[in-house]
This record gives C-alpha cells, sequence and structure tokens, in this order.
C-alpha cells in the first residue's frame, strides 16, 4: 500500500512538534500500522538544530510510557516534496509554512494546523517553552486527541 508521510511542524522543534512525532508513532505502532506511516518533527526555525527536545517535554512522554530519541531539525524543501501532509502547531507556523512552500516546485504535502483535527476543537496548540508541567500535560492531551482523529480519518 502506497506510504503515507506526515511531518509535524512547530517554532523550535523542541516542545510541541517532538511530542506530538513521538504520540503519533506510538499511535501506528500500536494500530500495527508502522509500514504505512514515515513520521517525523521538524522546526520553523533554525534556533534549536540538533538538540534534544525540551527537558520538559521528554518527562511528559515518558510519564505516558513514550521514549522519543527525536533531534531538532529545521524544514526542508525536500519535506514539502515528500511528506502527504504537514501538520503544525499555530497560526504564524502556518503562515511560515505556506511562505516556505510557496517557494518549492512541486510542493506535494497538504499543510494543517494539527488542531484542525481536535474533536475538542482546540484549533491552537499554544508554545508550552514558557509554561510549567501543566501546559506540557496540555500539549500531549491535544496531541493526542488531534493525532487519533488524524490517523481515523487516513488510515
Amino acid at each position: 500500500s502506497e506510504n503515507s508521510l506526515e511531518s509535524l511542524v512547530s517554532t523550535g522543534n523542541i516542545c510541541r512538534s517532538p511530542i506530538a512525532e513521538a504520540v503519533f508513532r506510538k499511535l501506528v505502532t500500536d494500530e500495527k500500522l508502522e509500514h504505512k506511516w514515515r513520521t517525523d518533527s521538524a522546526a520553523v526555525s533554525d534556533w534549536n538544530v540538533g538538540r534534544s527536545p525540551d527537558s520538559r517535554a521528554l518527562s511528559c512522554l515518558r510519564n505516558h510510557g513514550i521514549e522519543t530519541a527525536h533531534k531538532a531539525r529545521q524544514i526542508t524543501k525536500e519535506d514539502f516534496q515528500t511528506f502527504d501532509h504537514i501538520l503544525c502547531m499555530d497560526e504564524s507556523n502556518l503562515r511560515d509554512l505556506n511562505r516556505k512552500s510557496n517557494q518549492v516546485k512541486d510542493c506535494k504535502a497538504k499543510i494543517e494546523l494539527l488542531g484542525t483535527y481536535d474533536p475538542q476543537k482546540q484549533l491552537i496548540i499554544e508554545d508550552p517553552y514558557y509554561g510549567n508541567e501543566k501546559d506540557f500535560e496540555t500539549v500531549y492531551e491535544q496531541c493526542l486527541r488531534c493525532c487519533k482523529a488524524f490517523l481515523e480519518k487516513y488510515h
């Protein structure tokens, strides 16, 4: 079957998008669909390239039994040409991605807010960087709801 490819994008790729990536990967694995999906995450900016996710993001995931070895990277032209879906966290990500995609010939990716899929209609997944553990937990719960709904729609 045709592979579906999904990239999850946030500003710096150390808080929201690695959580979303790890959550989606776990859902896909639990559903035995890992052969159908290639999942990655990336940043709009180049601030944190090569860094591990924020320690609070890692401990939030660990509390839910999820590990990740992701290192932050910036989104590339190839991402727009190879991924089927690029899902981002907020309007400023969406603006930046649409602007970047306009400079790419044959952009294949459908660029959307991950929150579009939230059954609870929380469109924006706020950056928890300046927040506390509870804010990371909120991001996790939003990502889980959205990724489940997204997977139901596209598997």
